[in-house]
């Protein structure tokens, strides 16, 4: 039996066409061997607790990792790394979970999220997050209520809900947590489902705008991150390309990370940008970026049908998420023996020198694709130069 000298139990007939998934998915040959040898004992524990293939569960692969662990076994693979196992029996209608049915604030989450996506065009991401708040909101009120989602509801609800949430947050992600809730009664009033519109029983946050300056990042720091990406390994290649579509475009990590092969046009020497609330951009491609993007194609990223740009370089192979992006950001950091930032902050790194070359406020909103000027507009705060200029001498000075 391939990857296991031992009769892997109930999980046998499937163990060769787990061995070619675990290829699919970027495994190296002595990888896949002992991940079949770790099947091969759930198959074993599996015929001794007479459990059949089908009835296989995250909660089985559990009790299985705990039963190992309290047999003294001291290596023992963590029920996270079966989860290949189970969507392959999944894909193969081994084990097939019944669908428990939804309920009433289920539907109500799911209309919601059809919205969200439907009529706001809010990315993936932050649907979710609105979603998460929609929720907890929604079941709070109904187990304080006998079940009632939105019968009744009123401001003294929302305020009530807002202190309980924004207690020890801080004033960003008060914000945050305010824009979410005024969403989710807008669409309930958008609906019918409340009688009036509730958003505007929603207190704002106290703060001022727009009072800080844009933490800068020196043009030769950023070089040096650049500088210090391996090129000898295909997750330095990689980390290269991810790097300089930040530091040269202005890209945002959600939209390195949605980037795919059929955004990018070699011969008209632009690419595609998939930015926020469905907003589609072409930016030019200068010479530089194309040749580390090419080689990130030719010898670094993993041959899979996944269409986006950048995939995870450890098995399994998958499209990376954005907060990747400024976990390689982080890590180029300490390499370089730099104080470790966000990606984010090679955004701002980027407009900062386009000012300090000249490049007008107009200008700099282009490339980071601002909606509403008064977003670049802080920038405003870091040309010293022009500020110097324009300021007026301090009363008495001179006295």
């Amino acid at each position: 039996m391939p990857g296991t000298r031992r009769k892997p139990g109930r999980m046998g007939p499937w163990i060769d066409g787990l061995g070619v998934r675990f290829m699919e998915l970027g495994y190296t040959p002595s990888s896949v061997r002992n991940r079949l040898k770790d099947v091969g004992q759930l198959g074993r524990w599996m015929a001794s607790a007479n459990l059949q293939a089908s009835q296989l569960t995250r909660d089985a692969v559990i009790a299985f990792v705990r039963a190992r662990r309290a047999d003294g076994h001291r290596r023992v693979s963590g029920a996270r790394s079966f989860e290949p196992v189970l969507d392959y029996l999944k894909s193969q209608r081994v084990v097939v979970e019944g669908t428990p049915s939804p309920t009433p604030l289920d539907e109500l989450i799911a209309q919601y999220r059809i919205w969200l996506v439907a009529e706001r065009g809010l990315a993936a991401p932050t649907v979710l997050r609105y979603e998460k708040l929609a929720r907890r909101f929604l079941q709070g009120r109904a187990e304080a209520h006998g079940g009632r989602l939105v019968e009744e509801l009123a401001g003294t609800d929302v305020v009530a809900f807002l202190v309980r949430e924004t207690t020890r947050l801080t004033v960003g992600a008060a914000k945050g947590r305010v824009a979410e809730l005024r969403s989710l009664l807008r669409y309930l009033y958008l609906k019918g489902l409340t009688p009036l519109p509730l958003a505007t029983a929603v207190p704002p946050v106290a703060g001022w705008r727009d009072t800080g300056i844009p933490a800068g990042f020196a043009a030769g720091d950023v070089q040096r991150l650049l500088d210090v990406c391996d090129q000898d390994s295909p997750a330095g290649i990689r980390d290269l390309a991810i790097l300089v579509l930040v530091a040269r475009l202005g890209l945002r990590s959600s939209e390195v990370a949605r980037m795919e092969l059929g955004d990018i046009d070699w011969r008209g020497g632009e690419i595609a940008v998939r930015g926020k609330a469905r907003r589609r951009d072409r930016l030019p491609l200068p010479s530089d970026v194309g040749e580390t993007l090419s080689a990130y194609l030719r010898k670094a990223r993993p041959s899979t049908p996944h269409r986006q740009v950048f995939l995870t370089c450890k098995a399994p192979t998958t499209v990376i998420r954005p907060d990747l992006v400024s976990g390689v950001t982080k890590r180029a950091c300490q390499r370089a023996g730099l104080r470790a930032i966000g990606a984010h902050r090679l955004r701002h790194a980027m407009a900062t020198e386009m000012l300090r070359r000249g490049a007008t406020l107009v200008q700099v909103s282009q490339v980071l694709r601002h909606r509403d000027l008064a977003t670049t507009a802080i920038y405003a705060k870091v040309d010293v130069v022009a500020l110097r200029r324009v300021a007026q001498p301090w009363p008495g000075a001179q006295q």
